[in-house]
């Protein structure tokens, strides 16, 4: 397992970003329904369904809001059939705020997709894990009984650097509050994004076993957060351990502040999501009339700087053109220079001519033509007048 980002680039501070994937049916008309009602109630400014091409299979939605009154988010899901099976919709969701993300502010999933329980149904079937099969994100997961299982399945998962897993073992069986997820005691900014594995107490050795591989393990009774690959940078195993978890329906604050540091770690952006964030900020399409305005301007300053790059290059190009032609001149006014052949000299000029010289060799060819023209009459008179007194001379001399 790698554990450099040395190649990776980081994801901004102002940007979050979850991947999961929805197995009901009509993925597009829950996200329709979820965004129309949230504007209707004012939760967020406006939406907007941005065509794609005829034979893409993708569908694009877009949402503005204001978490806080003045911080404005954008905001871009994406929904791609699944290969395996295309009737579930694999989701990218993208969103960046004017400024540093608040893990306070709503979650963008529960803005996209119905904020219910996760059922079954078409609404409340968009919490599942991208690519490891059974896992989802509101929910507990318990660890396989199988150790081999379980320690494909923690490797599996922690590769997919979307999502921050979290490790929980039970030092005893807990009763229903206890059996309710953590992820729900978490900051809304964090809660859809934190996929929760629960060890039974009897599977403590199994569970560190399968934990060995990635560097880490987790305590009795406590809880341990997964490092993706690669590793966040300053990541250290030990700073998100928790020793303790009470499963008592409690609100955990170490675990808490444990996944909050995780979060605000510097992350290598995991693979795909470079190529969403450009999606965002290049095709964006949801403007108010002001955006518009200064999204033209900015473009009208692009084609002058252009349009200034490519005069300079012309005017350097002719200024260079003009000063080797001088110093040609100079060079063969230069007394005991070689004389340069006429086709030569042809070849070289005709190699980078310049409008006026063009111009020049047009006035000399239409001069020379025009004086062929009034000398070729002229001369044939005088020859036939020649002519006709020789014979003249010579007949009279015959006579």
């Amino acid at each position: 397992m790698s554990n450099t980002a040395s190649d990776h680039a980081s994801i901004p501070q102002t940007l979050w970003a979850a991947r999961g994937r929805h197995t009901g049916p009509d993925a597009e008309d829950v996200v329709r329904r979820a965004l129309g009602g949230h504007k209707e109630s004012g939760v967020i400014d406006d939406f907007a369904e941005p065509p794609v091409p005829e034979d893409s299979p993708e569908r694009i939605f877009e949402a503005r809001w204001r978490p806080d009154g003045s911080v404005t988010v954008r905001a871009r899901l994406t929904l791609v059939p699944r290969a395996a099976r295309p009737e579930e919709r694999l989701w990218t969701l993208v969103a960046e705020a004017e400024r540093t993300w608040d893990d306070a502010w709503r979650s963008p999933a529960t803005l996209f997709w119905p904020d219910s329980g996760p059922g079954e149904g078409a609404d409340g079937a968009w919490d599942y894990h991208p690519t490891v099969p059974g896992l989802r994100f509101r929910r507990v997961n318990p660890l396989p009984e199988d150790d081999k299982e379980m320690r494909r399945l923690l490797r599996d998962s922690a590769r997919q650097a979307w999502c921050v897993n979290l490790v929980v073992h039970e030092a005893m069986t807990p009763d229903a509050h206890g059996r309710r997820p953590l992820a729900r005691l978490l900051p809304p900014g964090l809660r859809h994004r934190v996929v929760e594995h629960r060890a039974s107490p009897q599977q403590f050795r199994a569970v560190n076993w399968a934990l060995k591989d990635l560097g880490v393990e987790v305590p009795r009774g406590g809880a341990v957060l997964l490092p993706p690959d690669p590793a966040p940078t300053g990541y250290d195993p030990a700073e998100h351990r928790v020793r303790s978890v009470f499963l008592d329906g409690g609100e955990p604050t170490e675990l808490v502040a444990a996944v909050r540091h995780f979060a605000a770690l510097e992350r290598p952006a995991p693979e795909g999501l470079s190529e969403a964030l450009a999606d965002l900020r290049e095709n964006w399409t949801l403007m108010t009339l002001q955006e518009q305005l200064e999204r033209e301007r900015a473009l009208v300053a692009r084609y002058a700087e252009a349009l200034e790059a490519m005069t300079r290059s012309r005017d350097l190009y002719r200024d260079a053109a003009e000063q080797a032609h001088e110093a040609l001149a100079a060079y063969r006014d230069t007394p005991g220079a070689p004389v340069v052949p006429h086709q030569q000299q042809r070849a070289e000029a005709a190699k980078s001519p310049s409008p006026l010289q063009q111009l020049t060799r047009t006035f000399e060819r239409l001069k020379l033509s025009a004086k062929g023209t009034r000398t070729a009459p002229s001369e044939g008179g005088e020859g036939a007048r020649s002519s006709a007194g020789a014979e003249g001379k010579d007949s009279g001399g015959v006579s």
